[in-house]
């Protein structure tokens, strides 16, 4: 469930028959109109071969900060996102999500909000469009079990699955002050 200010979950209609389904994943306008008005530089994909395997919290620092429009192509995956906008009202408060290509939905994670996943199928993709290039001194991160944001992962989030880099992410409340709260 999604309640968190600027995120916002989507849901592309599906029409099917015996054959399968056509939809469309991504319309310009319409993005604008409900999201607000970003433009798109980059798509990323990511494979992950086993059930359980964790990627972040992740995020991209300014001037290079990202928002993502995260959606699942093969498998499952638990999508989450952490506001850490200071000031915020929801600050050090997360969402999360169930993405599969089955349900179609997908979710906006605007900038200023932390983003990981945890696969619940093997061979799990996830897609995902950016607002900002790649940019490795802006790359930063959040611990994905921090207690103080308290996430309630699925049974099969392994921690043994993290990164070296996701193993040595700062809590948040000792993560600088990269986003302010703009109304």
């Amino acid at each position: 469930m999604v309640d968190l200010p600027g995120m916002k979950l989507l849901v592309p209609r599906h029409i099917g028959d015996d054959r399968g389904y056509f939809a469309e994943t991504f319309r310009a306008d319409l993005f604008v109109e409900y999201c607000g008005d970003f433009a798109f530089v980059q798509d990323n994909e990511s494979r992950s071969a086993r059930s359980g395997t964790v990627r972040g919290l992740h995020f991209q620092s300014e001037p290079h900060a990202q928002g993502k429009l995260v959606r699942c192509t093969a498998g499952a995956l638990f999508d989450v996102a952490v506001d850490i906008r200071s000031g915020s009202p929801t600050f050090g408060q997360w969402a999360g999500e169930t993405l599969t290509p089955e349900n179609g939905k997908q979710l906006w994670v605007p900038p200023g909000f932390a983003h990981g996943f945890c696969s619940l199928e093997p061979d799990t993709v996830i897609c995902y469009k950016v607002t900002g290039y790649y940019s490795a001194e802006c790359d930063k991160g959040l611990r994905w079990d921090d207690p103080a944001i308290g996430i309630v992962w699925p049974d099969a989030a392994d921690p043994e699955t993290l990164s070296p880099k996701d193993r040595g992410q700062p809590l948040l409340a000792d993560l600088p002050e990269y986003f302010a709260w703009a109304v």
